[in-house]
Formats: C-alpha cells, structure tokens, sequence
C-alpha cells in the first residue's frame, strides 16, 4: 500500500511540473500551418487582455448547476505550448482548430465523427444553386432564435443575417482572414433578417461550395458585435454560437470554456471544457494515468498507441481524415531546379521507411498530393504506376540519375525543421536516406512556429510539409498554383515548389459542375505534377488520441476535418 502510494505522489508532481512548472517551447500542435497572411496570429497575445468576465449569474444559472447525468468539467490536454489564435479565421493550428471547434458553428457542418455527410448547422436546411442572369446563387435561410455568446461588453443577443454578412466578409478579406483567397469572385447579401445569399461570379459544385460555409476555417460564423468589441482580443477570447462559451485564458496554461445553457441543440451534457497546453507526451500521459486529464492528443506512432492501450480505463483513438505528409521541391533553388535531380531525391525515399516511423495502424500509403483517403481526386498506386510517377524506392536509380544531372558524387544544403515530432522524425528520417546517395541535409532545429515563417520566406530548398485540406481543389490551389507561389505569388500562400505548370487544370476543374469530369481534372493535373517531380508524398497519417473510459463522445469517431475527437452537446463524462 506504502509503495503504491508513494507511485501514486511522484506522477502527480510529475504531472504539475508538466503543466505549470518549466516553461515549455513555443510550438504549437499545428501540423496545418498558419497561412502567409496570418503569420501574426502565431505571437504571443497580450496578458492584458486574456481574460473577459462572463455576465452576472442569475437564479436560472443558479439551477442549471445542479449535477446532470454525464456532467462535470472534461479536461483535454493538446499537444501544444499555447495557442496561436482562436479567431476562426486565423486558427489554423489543430490545438486552435479544435478549440474554436467548441465553440462557433458554420451555415452547415460536417456530421461530427463522420466529415463526409454535411448537415444544416445554423442554416435550416442545406441550399440548392440557382443560375440567376449567370451567376450561380445560393440562399441559406437561418434558425430562429440562436444566441449569441455574452461578453463583457455586449449581452447575448439573437444571430441574424447580418451577423453572418459580417462574418462572410471577414472571412473573404485578407486583412481579418486566412483564408481570404477561398471566397474570390463571392458577394453576399441579406435576405430579410433570416436569409442569407451567396452570389459566385463563376458556378462551382456542391462539393466545393459547401465547405466553405461549413464550420471549418473560413465557415465559422462570428458574431459581429461581441468581434467588434473585442478587436484583437478576438485572438484570445472566441465569441461564436457553439454548445460552450469563451470563460478565461491563462497564457501558456489553459482556456476555460462553460456550457451553453442557451445552445440552439440544447444545453450540451457537459459542464464546461479545461482545455490544457501541454506540449510534453510524458505530462499528458501521466495526467490521463493519474486521472487528472480525461482526453489526451496522443503520439502518431504504433508502439505509443498499444502501450497506453495496456492501461486501465484508458482507449485508445485513430481515426481520419488523416494529414498527408509531403516533400515539395523549391525549384527557385539550386540544384532543385534540375528535374533529374528531384527525381533522383524521389527514388532515394522509400515509402516503407516512413509508414514504419508511425506504423500500420497509424500511417497509410499514399500516392498524390491530394490523398485518395475520403476525397475524391487522390490517385492510386496503380494510376501512377501506369503513368511512371510512382518512384518506387530504387538506390541505383537515384545515383544513376544524380550522375546525369552533374552530381556523382552527391551536394549538401541545409534545410529549417520544426522540433514537432511529425516534423523533425520525417527530415531526420530524410537525412538518413539522402546520405546513402551522397546527398548531405544539414537540419537546423527551430520551434514550430518559426519553421512555419521561415519556410515562407523561401528558405529551404526541400519543404516537408504536414496537412489535410477539406478537398481537392484546396489542396491543389494553395500548393501548386502560381498564384500562392511564396513570396513572389500574386497571394502568397503556401506554393513552396514556385511551381506554375497546372493552373489551367486547376481553373478547369474548379469550373466543372459535373462531379465525374472534375476528379479526372484533378487526376490530371497530378499526374502532371508527379511527373514534373515537383513534390513527393511520403506517408498518410491519422489522428491518435486517448480517453478515460469516462468519455462518451457522443457519436462514432470515423473522421474529423478538425484533427480532435470532437466535443460536441452530445459528449458527457461519466465518472
């Protein structure tokens, strides 16, 4: 008893230490990384300007406190130092993605658990285009009744169309928003205090237009007089519609968040959210072993994923959509502007030694950019094998070609990674492959959001970069048109290889209405780049979270678009 109570003592102040005690580095969880116009969104916010009292409680609040079955605080440890901004439209790390998750809604959502059906979420039911004197219009009418989160300067009021107008507009505007260049050749409008209309200069599918209105990066809706009250303060206090509500920030440390007792889907079953940064494994391990955390983002590995099983009440969590992990080739450098060269660095990479640094349970194949994991676009092992684009692992092939191009006996360059673990295993692992053909990487380890910058700014010669996009169209745009060319593009985003050889495909296939002939463009137009040897997928990695077995989250845990289990009205702690 003596002995197990003395364990018991040391993973506690274990635990504490992880939490409160040694500064932890900035690195934000993010695998998705803040796009070029948002790289202010990675600064530390103001401490003055961390925290906003909730209004005075009434005697409803009062008897709202009474216990619920499945009640209680849930306490989620991300994988992160602190956030990086939780206005909606800048969180495009996963530890801001999944808090801002919580706590604003979109037009429609992704069903939680399963990112491939859509469902109304503020609107009343999903929209039909119309073509109205050649543009393409679609009409949202609104839910009555939905409330706005208080904050301490504006009291709850009811969402209407203009909260939604305003938030559109942010969203569409590259000084308020990331993701500014999604809503290009889009006007909106009100329709009545219920009805919103979105007018697209040139007609694009359902496939592409509901995601941008669906609650993910620019689809959340703010509401426009708690963000106009709180300015920038918007980065550290979210004032949405969700199932819980923004009640404190302690930089560093956590977000509080409390239920919704006036949530349109009704109040959630939870209390409230503790939503920790935690950026040390080994703290949020033994919080979720001493019972002090009750959701932990886990270790993208295997051998991580059937140890934490072996524990009492504990499961374990992999599920989709899952981020792909990608090489791009900056052909603005050299010798990367030698195709033989990136073909020769393509052959030196061999898929079966990236699956194994996550492990079949938690990495897959892949064979494109845009993964044929839940999209539709990705190609096949087969499809690039008939087009020659696979670059099956071939050592001799690679030398052979490094020869040709003028380098038999190698080159060296040096490249930026961030101290990320999905980062820096994936350029380690590089390294340790290119030496075999005499090609020496020099890493330079930096925290996450400095990479992040850095790669930006154009300087690395080989970019390892780890996302998911919600489609196809998304993911060819921001990464291979030439308008999102870093630094020299006309929207610099994140296009790290300056390549400009598809944008007629990807235009074409954006116009396509027919769903068939869409997914052959996109086929295209990778196919084209695979064979360019512009960028190399390495490996598919899905997301990897524990949970006390207290945690029902409410719903089957299938995919998630955004990169967490999802905490919904539906999730409940039973403990």
């Amino acid at each position: 008893m003596r002995k197990g109570w003395i364990v018991a003592v040391i993973a506690t102040l274990l635990f504490i230490a992880g939490c409160g005690g040694a500064p932890q580095p900035a690195a934000p969880e993010a695998t998705e990384a803040p796009a070029a116009e948002a790289t202010e969104a990675t600064e530390a916010p103001a401490t003055e300007a961390t925290e906003a009292p909730m209004e005075e409680p009434t005697a409803d609040d009062a008897a709202s406190e009474e216990p619920m079955d499945g009640g209680g605080v849930l306490r989620f440890g991300q994988n992160a130092a602190d956030l990086g901004s939780l206005d909606p439209h800048f969180a495009t790390g996963t530890q801001d993605r999944s808090l801002v998750d919580m706590v604003y809604n979109g037009l429609v959502r992704y069903k939680p658990g399963d990112s491939s059906v859509f469902d109304p979420d503020l609107a009343v039911e999903l929209p039909t285009a119309e073509i109205v004197d050649g543009s393409q219009v679609w009409t949202f009418q609104l839910r009555e009744g939905v409330m706005c989160h208080p904050t301490e300067d504006v009291a709850a009021y009811e969402l209407t169309s203009d909260d939604v107008i305003y938030s559109l507009q942010k969203a569409a505007n590259t000084e308020t928003s990331a993701y500014a260049s999604e809503y290009n050749g889009m006007t909106f409008e009100a329709d009545g205090p219920y009805g919103v209309k979105v007018t697209l200069e040139q007609p694009i599918s359902e496939s592409l237009f509901l995601p941008k209105v669906a609650n993910y990066s620019g689809g959340f809706i703010v509401c426009q007089k708690g963000a106009e009250a709180l300015g920038e303060d918007l980065k550290t206090h979210p004032v949405g519609t969700g199932p819980f509500m923004f009640s404190s920030y302690s930089p560093g440390e956590k977000v509080e968040l409390v239920a919704n007792e006036d949530y349109f889907r009704g109040r959630p079953l939870l209390d409230g959210v503790e939503f920790r940064y935690m950026a040390d494994l080994s703290s949020r391990e033994l919080g979720l072993q001493a019972g002090q955390l009750d959701v932990i983002n886990g270790a993208p590995d295997q051998a991580w994923v059937e140890k934490i099983e072996q524990l009492p009440d504990v499961n374990v969590d992999v599920f989709g959509v899952g981020e792909v992990v990608v090489v791009h080739f900056n052909m603005s450098i050299e010798p990367m502007d030698n195709s033989d060269v990136r073909k020769a660095i393509a052959y030196a990479l061999d898929r079966e030694e990236f699956l194994a640094l996550f492990g079949e349970r938690v990495g897959e194949k892949v064979y494109s950019p845009v993964p044929v994991q839940f999209l539709p676009g990705g190609l096949t092992q087969e499809e690039v094998q008939a087009a020659d684009a696979e670059y099956a692992y071939n050592v001799e092939t690679a030398q052979q070609l490094l020869a040709d191009a003028g380098y038999p006996d190698g080159f060296s360059f040096k490249a930026v990674t961030s101290e990320m673990d999905a980062y820096r295993r994936t350029y380690e692992s590089i390294q340790s492959q290119l030496a075999q053909v005499g090609i020496d990487m020099e890493l330079e380890v930096v925290d996450h959001s400095s990479m992040h910058n850095l790669i930006r700014e154009n300087v690395n010669p080989l970019v390892v970069y780890v996302a998911w996009r919600p489609n196809a169209d998304v993911y060819l745009t921001r990464f291979f048109l030439s308008d999102s060319i870093v630094v020299t593009g006309a929207q610099p985003d994140t296009n790290f290889s300056h390549y400009d050889q598809i944008d007629d495909l990807i235009l074409e296939a954006r116009a396509e209405t027919d769903s068939a002939a869409q997914e052959a463009l996109w086929k295209e137009a990778q196919l084209k780049l695979l064979g360019d040897a512009v960028a190399v997928p390495l490996v598919y990695q899905n997301q990897v979270y524990a949970r006390s077995s207290a945690v029902d989250y409410g719903h089957e845990l299938k995919s998630s678009l955004a990169l967490y289990p999802q905490i919904t009205e539906q999730t409940s702690l039973n403990r």
